[in-house]
């Protein structure tokens, strides 16, 4: 028999659980922890208050998103697994008629009848749940939900985040604190946005500038409500 040598590839599908808790915690560690600084600034709050509550977000963001992504991919897995017992349960029942099932979901993507069998009878010997798993369910090991993973990864990229605003603040003139945090926190923005889009295959000027138009909006919101609530103070 010849010997078929699998070519292997890299895909970031593999990685997109982590991926996009990545990109939304850096995202929401940005625009939420420099949100909070600027408006604290326009409120005529003085440097160690703006650093107390941008570091406090800091904290209070990165377990939030934590739990946040930890109990929604929870959710996902118990989910999935539960098909997968289901799935299970079923072949155990009644092996012939998932076999034809199996059979009858290639012949949908255009195999012949007598292969589409051949090919649902010999996946089946080799493992039958993972089969179905694959291709009735849609799930396998690359998409799997790992909530541990995603709420790991959300909380470091929120920190990782939310410290560049954090920082900017730190080291900023207090006149110009509000203005320059702005700033910056829009450039890191646009750069995520432009990361996320690239990762994501999707038009990397139209998700860089819808990032960067509401992140400004919220922004420029605080910066508005803290003046406000300063000048009342």
């Amino acid at each position: 028999m010849r010997t078929i040598h699998r070519h292997h590839e890299r895909h970031a599908v593999g990685h997109i659980g982590w991926l996009r808790a990545s990109i939304l915690g850096a995202n929401d560690g940005i625009l939420s922890t420099a949100s909070l600084i600027v408006g604290v600034a326009s409120a005529s709050a003085d440097r160690s208050a703006v650093l107390i509550a941008g570091a406090a977000g800091l904290v209070a963001g990165a377990f939030s998103m934590a739990a946040g992504e930890y109990v929604s991919v929870s959710s996902q897995a118990d989910l999935e697994q539960a098909d997968l017992n289901r799935e299970a349960q079923e072949l155990d029942t009644n092996p012939h008629g998932e076999e034809r099932e199996l059979a009858g979901i290639y012949m949908e993507r255009g195999v012949s009848g007598e292969t589409a069998m051949m090919v649902a009878r010999e996946l089946m010997a080799h493992d039958a749940l993972d089969a179905h798993a694959r291709d009735e369910l849609g799930l396998s090991g690359a998409t799997a939900a790992r909530p541990v993973q995603a709420a790991l990864a959300s909380a470091t990229a929120f920190a990782a985040g939310a410290a560049v605003p954090l920082a900017v603040a730190a080291l900023t003139p207090s006149r110009q604190l509000p203005v320059i945090t702005l700033a910056v926190s829009l450039l890191l923005l646009a750069v995520l946005g432009a990361m996320g889009a690239r990762i994501g295959d999707a038009p990397v000027g139209k998700a860089t500038l819808r990032v960067t138009l509401l992140g400004g909006a919220a922004m420029l919101a605080t910066i508005g409500i803290g003046r406000l609530i300063g000048t009342a103070v």
